[in-house]
Order: structure tokens, then C-alpha cells, then sequence
């Protein structure tokens, strides 16, 4: 047995599956819809500092529910490794943990506290093991994630603030691949107004112009963009894109109405800069104002940069090399469907992100689940790829 097996059957060893699985049910437990995962971060942040760990709150902009940081230091030189999980929920009912088929169901079970249980996890068998030749781990677990009611800005403010490690492992749920790219998304919602109040329309105005016909030239003019943008394309991210899902405008048919509004998203390739993605759908809309007579607003909401990891990146050497020693082979590349917080500190901070999680499903529904063995499988995976990177 060579030294790289006995180290990772070490950890393995240390892994309690039992103690693993109860804290994902305490976190499951806890209601936690995004903004609201104060209770839920308490809970945490109590777990590991009676465990012996040193806890740290940091804000990030969002005192309702602080962040929960813990830094392990293995007192040698090295670099830091973070792991890092959003606590927060999507708006649906809540429903209760249970345990039961190998596996935990509950509310966030699969997006992502069980995620953030494993990663914890892993946390307390580098400690146990003792097995960290140098550097260290940054937890680091936080809320404000999914949108539309957060946006990832508690965690871009404490990116700026350097609460990051030198790379960074997310358990969010995707096993199937390692991805090393993926679009950046911004939701934008305009408004078009006239001056006049809403009349019928058989008393309305000549010298007002018909928001629904700015409304229109607006569609016209996303959908030749759509089509220009189609042209720029990433190998494994895919095209560039100005999608509208809504648009709406008066209250019955026969009135003459003040506004219409429109909402979409916009997404872009790991070579588009955001700044001037904003830019350029701004500039359309002032070229439809002064064409149209209307007065034009608009909300633009970036979620999250776009997403680009080197393959020659530290972070992907030992991740790979630790993912064919607990399973046999390394595992494949591919694009990533989503945005997640892995673009935000790759776009932010230029650190290397890797995105895997749990085997699990049922993400943003009532009946999401996390397999028990694959959660073992993953505190596994983090710890060992935290020996190989750190050290």
C-alpha cells in the first residue's frame, strides 16, 4: 500500500457516516428561505465552535444572518483551500428531514445542505486524521444565494473583502462532470412609460406614443440581437443569448395604456467582459427612447459572471488525481448547465472553482434528496483532495 492509499484510507476511516448525517438533518431542519438563514447559520456556526473549532461571523453586508467561517490551519506552509455552501433555500413550503432508503429528503436536502454537511465533514476528518502536510481550509457557509430574492451578494461582498481561500471546492449538486465552463447571467426587467394616464381608446391622445408599439420595437430589436449573439460562441459554455420570458402592458382590452414592461434574461460566454454586456443593452434602449418618444427604465440585476477553469489549474490536478483514487477513474469535463458561486470567485477573484456535490435531485422542488453513501463519498473526496492541494 503505497503512502498516497494509506492517507486516503486514513480519512476514510475517520468519517462518521452517523455524525455526517445528523448534521444534514439539523441544517435540513431548520426553515431557511434565502434572506432569511440567520437560524440556520446559528446553528452552524454552534455545531463546529462545540466541536472546538474557531468560528468567525463575518457580515458580508447582511446582518440578518452573518456568515459562518472556520479556518484550519495545518501550521506548515501551503495554500488554503476553501470549501464553500450557500444555506439558503428557494421560496416553496418546507418540508421536514427524513432518513430512510439511504437516503435524507427535506428541504434543501439536495440544494445544498447535505452538500454542506459533507464538506463539514470533511472539515473534521483533516482535523481527526491529522492528516494536512501544510496550508489550510477556509468554511466558509452563507446565505443570499438563490435568485430572485438573492442575487450572491452577500458572498461577492466578503470575495472583496478576502474571505477566499486560494481555490475553492463547492458541494452544489453536480456529479456527473467536472465542469470548466459556463455562461454569466443577468436578469433585466424595462419599463416603458408615456407621460399621459391610462384612457380609452377611443379618447386616446395623438401626441402620445403607444407604449405597446415601443414594446414591440423592443422585441423586434432583442430578437436581431439574439441572433447576432448567437454568433459568439464558447466551445463547451455555448452562445451568448438576450432571452425575453415576459411582456405585459394594460389592464383590459380597450384601454390606452402608460406602461409596458418587459423581463428576460442575458447571458454571456467566459470572453465577454460583463461591463460591457450592461453597456451595450443600454445603449439599445436610449436608441428606443429617443425613436419611440417614451421614457424607458431599466432594472438590471447581475446574478452571476461567467465561468472558465484552467485544466492546468493545481486545483484540477489534485481533484482529479483524488476522485480516481476513491473512484476508480477521473471523472469527465463538460460545460456547466447553471450559475452558481463557483463563477462568482472564479469572475471576482480569479480563483480556480470546482463544482461537485452529492449524488441527489429534486433541486428547487418539495421533494428533494441526497444519497447518504455519496455524501460519505464526497467528505471523502474533499479531505483527500485538501491533503493533495494544501500540502
Amino acid at each position: 500500500m503505497d503512502n498516497q492509499e494509506t492517507i486516503s484510507q486514513r480519512l476514510r476511516d475517520c468519517i462518521n457516516r452517523d455524525r455526517l448525517v445528523e448534521t444534514a438533518v439539523k441544517l435540513i431542519s431548520i426553515p431557511s428561505p434565502t434572506g432569511n438563514a440567520g437560524a440556520v447559520s446559528d446553528a452552524l456556526a454552534d455545531m463546529l465552535a462545540d466541536e472546538g473549532f474557531a468560528v468567525e461571523r463575518p457580515e458580508g453586508g447582511h446582518a440578518a444572518a452573518p456568515a459562518v467561517a472556520v479556518r484550519f490551519d495545518s501550521g506548515q506552509p501551503g495554500r488554503t483551500l476553501q470549501f464553500d455552501g450557500h444555506l439558503d433555500t428557494v421560496h416553496l413550503p418546507f418540508v421536514a428531514p427524513q432518513v430512510q432508503d439511504g437516503q435524507i429528503t427535506g428541504s434543501g436536502a439536495a440544494d445544498m445542505k447535505s452538500g454542506v454537511a459533507a464538506a463539514v465533514e470533511a472539515l473534521r476528518v483533516l482535523r481527526d486524521a491529522d492528516a494536512l502536510p501544510g496550508g489550510g481550509v477556509l468554511l466558509l457557509a452563507h446565505d443570499l444565494h438563490e435568485a430572485p430574492w438573492g442575487l450572491g451578494q452577500q458572498l461577492d461582498r466578503l470575495i472583496d473583502e478576502g474571505w477566499h481561500g486560494d481555490a475553492v471546492l463547492l458541494p452544489e449538486p453536480l456529479f456527473e462532470q467536472l465542469p470548466i465552463a459556463g455562461r454569466g447571467v443577468a436578469t433585466w426587467k424595462v419599463t416603458i412609460r408615456r407621460k399621459g394616464t391610462p384612457v380609452h381608446e377611443v379618447r386616446r391622445p395623438a401626441d402620445e406614443p403607444s407604449v405597446i408599439a415601443a414594446g414591440g420595437m423592443l422585441v423586434e430589436r432583442l430578437m436581431r440581437l439574439g441572433d447576432h449573439l448567437a454568433t459568439l460562441r464558447d466551445p463547451l459554455a455555448g452562445i451568448e443569448s438576450a432571452f425575453i420570458g415576459q411582456i405585459h402592458s394594460g389592464e383590459i382590452y380597450n384601454q390606452y395604456p402608460q406602461e409596458c414592461w418587459l423581463e428576460g434574461t442575458r447571458r454571456w460566454i467566459p470572453t465577454t467582459h460583463p461591463a460591457a454586456v450592461e453597456r451595450e443593452f443600454r445603449a439599445l434602449l436610449t436608441d428606443l427612447a429617443t425613436a419611440t418618444g417614451t421614457h424607458v427604465e431599466l432594472d438590471w440585476r447581475p446574478v452571476r459572471g461567467a465561468f472558465a477553469l484552467n485544466l492546468e489549474d493545481p486545483l484540477v490536478t489534485a481533484f482529479q488525481s483524488s476522485y480516481l483514487r476513491t473512484s476508480g477513474q477521473e471523472l469527465e469535463t463538460g460545460p456547466k448547465p447553471f450559475v452558481d458561486d463557483g463563477n462568482s470567485f472564479w469572475s471576482r477573484a480569479g480563483i480556480a472553482a470546482i463544482t461537485h456535490g452529492p449524488r441527489s435531485g429534486g433541486q428547487h422542488t418539495t421533494e428533494e434528496w441526497a444519497s447518504i453513501d455519496d455524501l460519505v463519498r464526497v467528505a471523502h473526496l474533499y479531505a483527500l483532495t485538501a491533503v493533495s492541494y494544501c500540502g
